[in-house]
């Protein structure tokens, strides 16, 4: 697999139809702080990883794609 953990990102937010913005309260960022993520421009430390891994009930490993959701 060769997908971006940015593009995972965007894909798995909007599956679960959440704006920029919500997400970013669940895992206590600012929405500015998800957009950098999505763009690609800065990746999330591993304490938000675990949190994103929790929210989408997937491994970290599938958010880095390093396994198929």
């Amino acid at each position: 697999m060769n997908i971006k953990f940015s593009e995972i990102l965007r894909t798995m937010r909007k599956e679960k139809k959440l704006s920029q913005e919500a997400l970013a309260r669940e895992v206590g960022v600012t929405q500015q702080c998800v957009s950098e993520w999505e763009r690609g421009r800065i990746e999330p430390t591993l304490s938000y990883l675990w949190k994103l891994a929790d929210l989408f009930g997937v491994s970290i490993d599938v958010l880095c794609g390093r396994s198929e959701w």
